[in-house]
């Protein structure tokens, strides 16, 4: 492919980037119980840190489509690279929700920019997007088991040292990742509340959002709040590190193999496969955790895979409603959907809390798996 170099360095800076996103949820629990706060409030800071990294999103992607200087892509991962790690060190609970603020930014800033390149420099091909998102995958996996060796091994205090490879990389993409020249002029802040007015109201948009949401709320339940009741079980930091690396490793795998499922049973059968069998996998899940833990690990894993198996099939089609907001689009199904669920999170830790982790989760997975009705939607034209 013609612009196989800037695709290369675009998608191994979304597995660094996406390395960061990851870091704090396997060691939270030490985190909170060395600062001295409750499961509720510690899910409270992680859904600031989604907020933050996810909401913004569209924001950030408006900017994105109306600049073709490549500042949001650098900035984006050096922020995320150095007050992610550095966040682990903290003992203040205001120090800790600033680092996470900043940090956070960063990832926000990086993902439509990085998103919009890669639509563009791909030139529209779903394989492309695939690999692209599935390197952010592959780094979202990779940030529980690094973050938990180095907790566990060496103490949150050598945290920082991950910074080095998302400095290096950032330099690296400034030389790698041409500019873009633009084919339209910057969008006016009418034309910027217009492409929200019609995102927003667009059904095909409206139904492909609530999926990405819904996915979504079940890899968050499953990230935030499990590492919770393992860590009440006695499993230690690089234990719960392991299981959400292999967590999200097998989404990454269902992401490179969307195209594939997609060509031989459909896009419609593959996002109902993916909203649905979240449901009977959860239930299994709680049925075994005590008693088989090995065998509710492996379907704690398979979760994974199905969940995600969808992903790039909803961003591809998003992105092809309203081909000329690729960016603010990919701002919506990546980031959006992450901060409205992350507020969502903020409850659901309470009623973690109240009525048990186990009982949530299977809360969360039912709602998919009724909203699914909707997927017929998409494809009546």
């Amino acid at each position: 492919m013609k612009n196989s170099k800037p695709l290369f360095w675009l998608s191994g800076g979304h597995l660094v980037n996406d390395i960061y996103t990851g870091v704090l949820n396997p060691i939270m629990p030490f985190i909170a119980a060395k600062i001295g706060i409750t499961m509720a409030a510690a899910t409270i800071i992680l859904t600031i840190s989604h907020i933050f990294s996810s909401l913004l999103q569209p924001v950030f992607g408006f900017f994105a489509d109306s600049i073709t200087k490549r500042g949001f892509i650098f900035w984006g991962l050096i922020l995320s690279s150095i007050f992610i790690p550095l966040s682990a060190t903290t003992n203040k609970i205001y120090i800790l929700i600033l680092f996470i603020a900043l940090g956070s930014i960063g990832s926000s800033l990086f993902h439509p920019q990085a998103l919009g390149f890669t639509s563009k420099f791909a030139q529209g091909s779903a394989k492309v997007m695939a690999v692209f998102l599935a390197m952010g995958t592959l780094g979202y996996s990779l940030g529980p088991v690094i973050s938990s060796a180095i907790t566990q091994v060496l103490g949150m205090k050598m945290m920082p040292f991950m910074s080095v490879l998302g400095i290096i990389w950032a330099v690296i993409m400034f030389k790698f990742v041409p500019k873009i020249a633009s084919s339209q002029t910057p969008l006016s802040f009418e034309e910027f509340k217009t492409a929200f007015a019609r995102i927003l109201t667009n059904k095909k948009l409206i139904i492909l959002n609530l999926v990405a949401m819904l996915k979504t709320m079940v890899l968050s339940s499953g990230f935030i709040l499990l590492p919770f009741l393992w860590k009440d079980m006695g499993y230690p930091p690089f234990y719960i590190g392991k299981a959400l690396f292999l967590f999200i490793f097998a989404g990454g795998l269902a992401s490179l193999s969307s195209a594939y499922a997609e060509k031989y049973i459909g896009s419609a059968n593959v996002l109902y496969i993916s909203m649905i069998s979240t449901l009977p996998l959860i239930i299994l899940f709680v049925m075994t955790y005590k008693t088989l833990p090995l065998l509710s690990l492996v379907i704690f894993i398979i979760t994974g895979y199905f969940t995600m198996l969808a992903t790039p099939i909803v961003m591809v089609m998003a992105q092809n409603v309203l081909p000329e907001y690729k960016s603010i689009i990919s701002g919506f199904i990546n980031g959006f959907s992450w901060g409205i669920i992350a507020i969502v999170m903020s409850l659901l830790g309470f009623a973690a809390e109240n009525f048990g982790i186990p009982n949530v989760l299977i809360f969360v997975a039912v709602i998919p798996a009724i909203c699914s009705v909707l997927i017929k939607e998409l494809f009546k034209d």
